[in-house]
């Protein structure tokens, strides 16, 4: 069985549908929701690591202070090339640990769902190379990643914002958007935040839109969630080794 280590900062984003997805592909999921179910001293017994997203900011220690935990355990899970895959602010987070820079987006919230597209380096990466050129995904972000980490690869990106997806390594991932949600998630988070919910396109977070669009991205990302399973249980091939170099935990 292939462990993954599943950090949950915030209730209101559970993984959601993805959760099948893996479980389905083989991976045993260890949950843990923030700060109440605590982390794992160290990642021995993971076979992979995934970071989900919320509603605080990267770097929002003083309100919530156990973000330097998960903070330094995604630099740890970077420094030894653990498969690893940040969603939202989980992808921050990775961000902000490994030398990258997020802040609140200088063109306004992206909210709703959105078309992102493959770039160079995605068509020779093993969980994106079978994606196609643009993907569905779901948007709900007022902060960015501004600057990619050093030694990154950026692997997604859409006109707004350019840092979509990126790559540090062989095996680490984040990714701005969600390939998580359901309907009622996006809905719920919409009730709540109705002031970045305006900034969606007019009929966007219709339920019946978010039907769809959710459909359109089961069929895009489950794929994606099977690949990285295996990516984990050392069934498929990282990608090849870059000159560049990840940052020390």
């Amino acid at each position: 069985m292939t462990r993954l280590l599943i950090i949950q900062p915030d209730p209101s984003d559970p993984i959601g549908p993805l959760g099948d997805w893996l479980t389905d592909a083989g991976a045993e999921l260890d949950v843990r929701l923030q700060p109440d179910g605590g982390l794992p001293a160290d990642l021995d017994g993971y076979q992979g690591v995934l970071c989900l997203g919320g509603g605080m900011a990267a770097e929002d220690d003083a309100k919530h202070p156990w973000l330097a935990d998960v903070r330094r355990l995604l630099a740890k899970a970077a420094a030894k090339n653990l498969p690893t895959l940040g969603i939202c602010l989980g992808g921050q987070l990775l961000a902000v640990a490994t030398g990258g820079r997020v802040e609140e987006g200088p063109d306004g919230p992206e909210v709703g769902p959105h078309l992102v597209s493959k770039k160079d380096a995605a068509w020779t990466d093993p969980l994106f190379a079978d994606l196609p050129l643009m993907q569905d995904v779901l948007q709900f972000h007022t902060d960015a990643i501004t600057r990619l980490p050093p030694g990154a690869e950026l692997l997604a990106s859409s006109p707004r914002y350019a840092h979509q997806a990126y790559r540090l390594g062989r095996c680490v991932y984040g990714v701005q958007f969600h390939i998580e949600t359901t309907p009622a998630v996006v809905e719920s988070w919409a009730a709540e935040a109705p002031g970045e919910a305006k900034f969606a396109r007019p009929g966007a977070l219709e339920h019946d839109a978010l039907v769809t669009v959710h459909a359109d991205i089961e069929e895009t990302w489950r794929p994606f969630a099977q690949r990285f399973v295996r990516l984990a249980a050392g069934e498929l091939e990282p990608a090849a080794g870059s000159q560049r170099t990840l940052p020390l935990a």
